[in-house]
């Protein structure tokens, strides 16, 4: 059983908790940008399964029913005890090889691309790690354990890893040499030389005391969040598809045939020599790092709010079955990827008549799609829903027009 979904009341709550804690004692971690931009990638890696025909899971089929040894009986202790271990062990390589690899940290960037470190950034996930992150769970099928029960220790390692993402618990003692922790997670966030590429356990940070990628937290070196090369974006589709892109270009420059292949599998940050000397990349220097943060209003931020309010009931709409096709699926989780980026432009600043224009079409866009499969969606008062939706998408874009300084174009990020 997949127990995220109904993890989602808690994790709202462990949020909110988190929030007034810091504000309380004067050391608040959130930017309503940044956990905003998180959310809605959250949102959309759960909404990715209306879209994607993965293959993974028919991989899993097949092994399980022609090449596994014989089903471990899923009612003995040791069978969970052991698929929680394993899972993490496959868990611990899959995302070592997501740092290493660009291919696989492609897929896996977006979880770190947050410069603030909060229980939102935990949520920030990917959307394309079922094209290859299936592989690394094979060995569990193989050896018998049942479908149901990798499912249900894979939700609860996902569920585990989200409350270590936290500044608010300092060290733990005897517990951080065999768990993973705020602490030693925090290491895995930094891009700080020492930190970085550091700490890849899900549930046991025994894996990197074996495997030696342990790195202690220390005090003399305060982690610093994000990647490098920073993203300075808070558009979720080039959150997604940067590193792609990237290696794509790489690929298509470069002359040698053989490098345009070995772009594709090469160690993270290798790059053609050719590509790399006609177009070179700055190494950041983190002693003069500053978070992307450009101003919003008011009438920005409660909309940026709103838009992640309402992609979270969309999103609840689709998890509990009310989308009767894979056509209605796939168009609702399309218009939950359009809010997310055209919201972004706001958040980034882009000019007022770029962004109207582009949420006028998206609006003219979805009111045309819901009229279109009006009958298919005709349950549970979505019509009110969505009616009243539109409505309050056309009020706060007039609010955002007549927000002080919104009617003189703002510079591009």
């Amino acid at each position: 059983m997949d127990l995220v979904a109904y993890a989602v009341p808690f994790f709202i709550l462990a949020m909110l908790f988190e929030l007034v804690w810091g504000l309380r004692r004067g050391r608040n971690t959130y930017r309503i940008n940044d956990a905003v931009s998180s959310l809605f990638l959250g949102t959309l890696s759960q909404a990715r399964r209306f879209i994607t025909l993965g293959i993974g899971g028919y991989v899993y089929h097949l092994v399980a029913e022609h090449f596994s040894l014989a089903q471990m009986d899923s009612s003995s202790i040791w069978t969970w005890v052991l698929a929680m271990v394993l899972y993490d062990f496959c868990y611990y390589w899959l995302h070592r090889l997501g740092h290493e690899r660009t291919i696989l940290w492609a897929a896996h960037v977006a979880h770190h691309q947050s410069e603030d470190y909060n229980l939102t950034t935990a949520l920030r996930q990917t959307s394309t790690g079922f094209l290859l992150g299936w592989l690394f769970y094979l060995p569990m099928f193989f050896l018998g354990i049942p479908a149901a029960v990798v499912v249900t220790v894979g939700s609860l390692n996902l569920i585990y890893q989200f409350w270590v993402h936290t500044e608010h618990v300092g060290k733990l003692g005897w517990y951080e040499w065999i768990f993973v922790t705020p602490s030693n997670h925090r290491v895995h966030h930094a891009q700080n030389e020492r930190y970085l590429d550091r700490n890849y356990g899900g549930l046991f940070i025994v894996w990197d005391r074996l495997f030696g990628t342990f790195q202690e937290e220390l005090e003399d070196d305060p982690p610093i969040y994000g990647i490098r090369g920073p993203l300075k974006s808070w558009n979720p589709w080039r959150a997604l598809t940067h590193i792609y892109v990237d290696m794509f270009r790489d690929s298509w420059n470069t002359q040698r045939w053989r490098d345009k292949l070995y772009v594709w599998i090469a160690r993270t940050g290798w790059r053609p020599a050719d590509v790399e000397a006609a177009n070179p990349r700055a190494k950041p220097d983190l002693d003069q790092f500053e978070r992307f943060d450009p101003p919003m209003g008011n009438a920005v931020k409660s909309y940026a709010l709103f838009q992640l309010f309402s992609v979270v009931v969309l999103l609840g709409y689709l998890q509990f079955g009310v989308a009767g096709s894979y056509g209605v699926g796939a168009g609702l989780a399309l218009a939950m990827l359009f809010t997310a980026s055209f919201t972004a432009l706001w958040m980034e600043g882009r000019p007022v008549g770029f962004c109207l224009a582009l949420d006028g079409l998206r609006l003219l866009c979805l009111a045309v799609g819901l009229l279109w499969q009006a009958p298919a969606l005709d349950t549970g008062g979505f019509p009110v829903v969505a009616a009243l939706y539109l409505l309050g998408n056309v009020l706060f874009l007039f609010w955002l027009t007549r927000e002080p300084g919104s009617s003189a174009p703002q510079p591009a990020v």
